[in-house]
């Protein structure tokens, strides 16, 4: 793993004044009051291209977003950079955030998302209804698991192993 990289970045997107699509800043709040050592917090509304560039500093990368019709309380995916995404300044997919760290910086770090459920999107309000409040701390233990278990390393580590194995093969 190289060592000038952070290890986990956590990005929470969403827009917190439409009830339950606050859920993935509301996750940013959470684990960041937690202060993990080597866990890095970002949170806006949308994801736009500067988080590339953040992407790239980090050796693991886990955007967490309300999820309309997904598991309770919460699912955990697996993420592949997507090419051929269709570009505006002022939002992108997961997925081409991540096309566009490996396009511009030549970075591949394992990515999830963590969709927490959400209930109540549709009227201007910055409350989480109750069922979303509790997905929500079921999300925050989850990560927090994941993260003291070093279930979010090994995924780093693999993918450093297989990248150096690679250099080590060219002529």
């Amino acid at each position: 793993m190289n060592d000038a990289k952070a290890d986990v970045l956590l990005i929470g997107f969403g827009n917190p004044g439409r009830g339950d699509d606050g859920l993935g800043p509301a996750l940013a709040e959470a684990v960041e009051k937690l202060a993990l050592p080597g866990v890095t917090v970002d949170a806006d509304y949308q994801l736009t291209v500067e988080d590339a560039e953040a992407v790239a500093r980090h050796s693991v990368v886990v955007f967490a977003d309300a999820d309309v019709s997904g598991p309770e309380p919460f699912g955990f995916y697996p993420l592949e950079p997507k090419s051929g995404w269709s570009f505006t300044s002022h939002h992108l997919e997961p997925a081409a955030v991540l096309a566009l760290a490996a396009e511009v910086f030549g970075a591949r770090p394992p990515a999830y998302l963590l969709g927490i459920r959400g209930y109540a999107f549709d009227e201007f309000n910055e409350a989480l209804t109750a069922n979303a409040a509790a997905n929500l701390a079921a999300a925050v233990q989850f990560f927090l698991a994941a993260w003291q278990e070093g279930r979010l390393r090994p995924a780093a580590a693999a993918a450093a192993s297989v990248a150096a194995g690679s250099r080590e093969e060219e002529p």
